[in-house]
């Protein structure tokens, strides 16, 4: 049953864009893909909110994004939203259980 985190990253100045630019240059974004049991890494622009990026972040499970919360990117990506002086409003969802019907 996979689990999806819904982050917004809300800035000023372009900030929220640049950060998301920085993250996929870094080479941290397709860190973050190559790790086991990521199944969605992606960035989203609202259309009418253009100093907010939404980040569409989905694992296979609670344990695989424990372990991703345990890694030094965390570290990086922190240290990235300190730099662009960003806020964080988080949604979680988690898949509904298949049924037979």
């Amino acid at each position: 049953m996979s689990l999806t985190v819904n982050i917004y990253y809300s800035g000023s100045d372009g900030n929220a864009k640049k950060f998301a630019e920085e993250m996929i240059a870094s080479g941290l974004v397709d860190a973050i893909r190559a790790e086991e049991g990521n199944e969605k890494y992606a960035y989203f622009f609202p259309a009418d909110d253009p100093e907010t990026v939404l980040l569409i972040d989905r694992w296979r499970d609670q344990a695989a994004l424990d372990v991703h919360h345990k890694t030094s990117m965390m570290t990086q990506i922190a240290q990235l939203r300190k730099k662009y002086k960003l806020k964080m409003r988080v949604e979680r969802y988690v898949d509904a259980p298949q049924t037979d019907e």
